[in-house]
C-alpha cells in the first residue's frame, strides 16, 4: 500500500497475479493454423491447435483450454457444431469465432448461443489481441467469483467481507453483478459498516483490478483543500501551492476512485465531479489544459442520499449519475447472527498480529456482545476484540476483558433519555441531545457522531455553532 497523503487519500495495490491461459486454435487451413498458434504463443499464452471440430473435441479433454479460437466453416464438424458440443460436455471454455464475410450472420447466431465474439477474415491482429485480453480479464473475474462463492459456503466469508446473514448475501449478489462493469456504485450505511471494504472488493473483482484503488474521505479534508485533493493543482494555483500536484483522479487513472462521505462535498465541487463523470475530462486547479481520465467512481455516504438531495446537500443530477448500482450495508445490530463469525475472524487476526493464542469468547462475554447495540458497527466490534485479545491471557476472552460500555448498556431501553417540555426550542433540544450523547460516550466525539447519525465534521460544526466547550480529546 502506498500512502499519497496522511489520512487523506490512499492508493492500494490489490492486483491479482497473471495466469498463462491455455488457447486451442481450430482451423482447417494449415498455414493459418500454424501462424495463429505461433502468434498466440508469442503473446504469452499456452497454445495447441486442431484441424477441425472433431479433433478439437479430442484435445479438449487432455489440454483443457480456457479459450477456443475456431473457424466457423470446416469439414466434418464446423465451428457452430463445436460450440454446441463443448456446451453439451460442460467444457468451461470461452469461444471466439473466425468467419468470412459471407457467414457473419451465422457467427452472430453463434453469439446468441454462447460464443464470446467473432472476427472476420482476414484477421485484424490488433483486434484479436484486444479480444483475448478482454477474455482473460473476464476469466480472472469469473475464477475470483467462484473462489469467493466457495469461501462463502465453507467459512461465511466473501473475500475480505465476513458474514452469512441474508442481508449480507444480498450484498454479495450485487457485488457480483456490478464488479465486472464500469458502472458507478453508491454505497450507503452507517459509519463502521465496511463501505470501503466493499468498494475494495468490487475493485478486486473488476477488470480494473491491476490498476490503482484510490480512497479519499471527503469529510476529513477542509473544504478549501478538497477540490485540490480530488483534481490536483498547478504550481501557484493558491497560497502554498509550491509545485504541481496530481489529484485523486489522476492517481486512479484506469482504476477505481472511492469517494467516502460524498455528502460532505461542496455544491461547487459536486458540479465539477459530475462533469468528470460525464465527460471523462477535468482541469487541475489553476490549470487550463483538459486532462483525460478513465476512472470508475464508487461513492459512499452514511446519510440517506434521498434526504440529502431534498436538503440540498447532494445534487440531484450527481445522485442519479452515481446511483447506477446502489445498496445499503446493514448495521451490525441488524445482522447479529454474524457476531460469532466476525468475532472469531478478528480473534484470529489479532492472534496472528500480537503472537497470542486466544481460542475464543466465553459464554457470558458472548451474551454481552450479542446484547450490545453496536453504534459503531463492525469497526467498533473489531476495536473491542483487538483490546480484549491483548488483555486476555487466554484461553478465552472474558467479561472483564471487555470495555465498560458493553456491560453498562445491554439494551436500548436503558439508554438515557432527553427530557423535553412544551416551549423547548429546536436549538435547545439539539444542544441537550449532543450534550447527553457526549456524556454517554465520555466525550468520544467520533462515537458520538456515529450514535447521532452525523459525520464527525458536522458534529464539530454544531459544537462550534452552539458554543459548547469541548474537553480535549
Amino acid at each position: 500500500m502506498t500512502v499519497t497523503d496522511a489520512s487523506v487519500a490512499t492508493v492500494v495495490d490489490v492486483s491479482p497475479k497473471a495466469v498463462a491461459e491455455r488457447v486451442l486454435i481450430v482451423e482447417d487451413d494449415t498455414a493459418a493454423r500454424v501462424g495463429l498458434e505461433q502468434l498466440v504463443k508469442s503473446w504469452g499464452f499456452v497454445a495447441e491447435s486442431a484441424a477441425d471440430g472433431e479433433e478439437a473435441l479430442e484435445k479438449v479433454t487432455s489440454f483443457r483450454p480456457a479459450i477456443v479460437i475456431t473457424d466457423l466453416v470446416m469439414p466434418r464438424m464446423d465451428g457452430l457444431a463445436l460450440l454446441r458440443a463443448l456446451q453439451q460436455q460442460g467444457a468451461d471454455a470461452t469461444t471466439l469465432l473466425l468467419t468470412a464475410q459471407g457467414t457473419v450472420e451465422t457467427a452472430v447466431e453463434a453469439m446468441k448461443e454462447g460464443a464470446y465474439d467473432y472476427l472476420t477474415k482476414p484477421i485484424d491482429i490488433q483486434r484479436l489481441k484486444i479480444l483475448l485480453d478482454k477474455i482473460v480479464e473476464r476469466l480472472e473475474t469469473m475464477r475470483e467469483v467462484k473462489t469467493l462463492r466457495r469461501q462463502l459456503r465453507e467459512s461465511g466469508t466473501f473475500g475480505s467481507l465476513i458474514g452469512n446473514a441474508p442481508e449480507m448475501r444480498k450484498i454479495y449478489q450485487v457485488i457480483e453483478q456490478s464488479a465486472p462493469t464500469g458502472a458507478s456504485v453508491l454505497i450507503t450505511g452507517e459509519s463502521g459498516t465496511g463501505k470501503e471494504l466493499v468498494a475494495q472488493t468490487i475493485h478486486q473483482l473488476s477488470p480494473r483490478a491491476t490498476f490503482p484503488f484510490v480512497a479519499i474521505n471527503c469529510a476529513a479534508i477542509p473544504e478549501t483543500l478538497l477540490e485540490s485533493e480530488i483534481f490536483g493543482h498547478e504550481k501557484g494555483a493558491f497560497t502554498g501551492a509550491a509545485d504541481r500536484r496530481a489529484g485523486c483522479f489522476e492517481l486512479a487513472d484506469r482504476g477505481t476512485l472511492f469517494l467516502d462521505e460524498i455528502g460532505e462535498m461542496t455544491p461547487a465541487t459536486q458540479v465539477k465531479l459530475l462533469r468528470v463523470l460525464q465527460e471523462r475530462t477535468f482541469r487541475r486547479l489553476g490549470g487550463r489544459a483538459e486532462q483525460s481520465v478513465d476512472v470508475r467512481v464508487i461513492a459512499a455516504t452514511n446519510i440517506d442520499p434521498e434526504e440529502a438531495v431534498k436538503a440540498g446537500k447532494l445534487r440531484e443530477d450527481l445522485y442519479y449519475r452515481l446511483n447506477v448500482f446502489a445498496f445499503r450495508l446493514p448495521a451490525l445490530r441488524e445482522r447479529k447472527e454474524d457476531l460469532p463469525l466476525l468475532t472469531q475472524a478478528f480473534i484470529n487476526e489479532f492472534n496472528s498480529r500480537n503472537q497470542k493464542n486466544i481460542a475464543g469468547v466465553d459464554q457470558q462475554a458472548m451474551r454481552l456482545l450479542e446484547q450490545y447495540m453496536w453504534p459503531g458497527n463492525v469497526r467498533e466490534l473489531r476495536n473491542v476484540i483487538e483490546r480484549a485479545t491483548i488483555l486476555s491471557p487466554g484461553p478465552f476472552i472474558e467479561v472483564k476483558h471487555l470495555p465498560a460500555p458493553l456491560s453498562a448498556d445491554p439494551a436500548p431501553e436503558h439508554q438515557p433519555q432527553v427530557a423535553l417540555g412544551p416551549g423547548t426550542t429546536v436549538e435547545e433540544a439539539e444542544r441537550r441531545l449532543i450534550m447527553m450523547t457526549l456524556e454517554h460516550t465520555r466525550d468520544n466525539k467520533t462515537r458520538a457522531a456515529e450514535i447521532l447519525g452525523i459525520s464527525l465534521k458536522t458534529l464539530h460544526n454544531k459544537l462550534n455553532k452552539l458554543r459548547l466547550r469541548k474537553k480535549p480529546e
